[in-house]
């Protein structure tokens, strides 16, 4: 069934709901859940836990085929905001997030060979929530001053927010032992970075 994909989409899936989509119809466009999945202390797997070489289910290889873009175009953006941020402690922060992404990704594209996916951007030309598009990294090139750390804060922080439901939902519906570790480690490293961005200078005013 053919999709429309708005620049922002609209709210209608649940975040299990929208990982079994992204499983089922990766060349779709998805919408913006809405009801946050699952803390990891709250989630209880009565299933065993698979090898970290199992095949696992549609739900893993939904989750590491979007976090990997996800940090990915996160990574641009943040690269330009380490430079370009007018205050001091926003360019530290982007600086110090930056680096935690790439160990991400040092971790997540490994993940993708041993699931045997391929590496391509298979959201690209979609609008996926929380994703940085090329429009924001185009209006990021074009701000200046607080209006760059504006869109900066608000871009990242629906960044943080978004993968770390994605990943809640992982952690309660993946089956790989691996995948789920590395969500877990997902969810605490962007609930201790919200709380740190939260306390920036202009974010107040910027996330409203």
């Amino acid at each position: 069934m053919t999709r429309s994909t708005p620049s922002r989409p609209p709210a209608a899936l649940s975040l299990p709901a929208l990982l079994a989509l992204l499983a089922l119809t990766a060349s779709a466009g998805c919408s913006t859940p809405t009801e946050p999945a699952p803390r990891p202390s709250a989630v209880r797997n009565t299933a065993p836990a698979p090898s970290a070489s199992a095949s696992g289910t549609p739900t893993d290889a939904a989750w590491v085929q979007l976090m990997t873009p996800m940090n990915e175009k996160a990574v641009a953006l943040l690269t330009l905001a380490a430079d370009r941020a007018t205050e001091p402690r926003v360019r530290a922060f982007a600086t110090r997030l930056r680096g935690d992404q790439e160990a991400e990704l040092r971790r997540l594209r490994p993940l993708l060979a041993r699931m045997g996916l391929p590496r391509t951007d298979v959201h690209a030309g979609h609008a996926m929530p929380g994703m940085v598009t090329g429009s924001d990294l185009a209006a990021a090139e074009a701000a200046e001053g607080a209006a760059f750390d504006r869109l900066f804060l608000t871009r990242i922080r629906d960044h943080l927010r978004h993968s770390a439901q994605v990943s809640r939902s992982e952690i309660s519906a993946g089956a790989r032992a691996d995948a789920k570790r590395l969500a877990a480690a997902l969810v605490t490293a962007r609930e201790a970075a919200l709380t740190e961005l939260e306390a920036l200078p202009g974010a107040t005013r910027a996330l409203g």
